[in-house]
């Protein structure tokens, strides 16, 4: 069909706009699109693993993002704002790509379709 680059700028907690983004790239992908999922500074928060979400009333999004991978979504986290974010690579949900600023750029450039989050 197309390809759709999902931007989630904004930490996953507080607003709706991490689970939306989560629920848009689950959506685009079951309507065979090349979704991908770019995670730019404090949406760089939604890949970290073990994240408690109990007694709140928002949903895992390390879980979201793992269903997102295990679909087929490309995961990219901003390298820069992991940093800014102090948070280690190693801390992300596997399958998420850390992509340098130019890759950021070039996913966006190649997204036929671009949604902000």
């Amino acid at each position: 069909m197309g390809s759709i680059g999902i931007i989630l700028r904004r930490p996953p907690y507080g607003t709706v706009d991490a689970s939306e983004a989560v629920r848009h790239a689950l959506g685009g992908v079951t309507e065979d699109m090349d979704v991908r999922l770019i995670l730019v500074d404090g949406g760089v928060n939604a890949a970290r693993r073990n994240q408690d979400t109990s007694g709140t009333e928002y949903m895992n999004t390390g879980e979201g993002i793992r269903d997102c991978i295990e679909m087929g979504v490309g995961v990219y986290a901003d390298k820069i704002s992991l940093k800014e974010s102090h948070i280690d690579p190693e801390e992300l949900e596997e399958g998420v790509t850390v992509a340098s600023s130019h890759e950021i750029a070039e996913l966006v450039r190649e997204s036929d379709t671009i949604m902000i989050f």
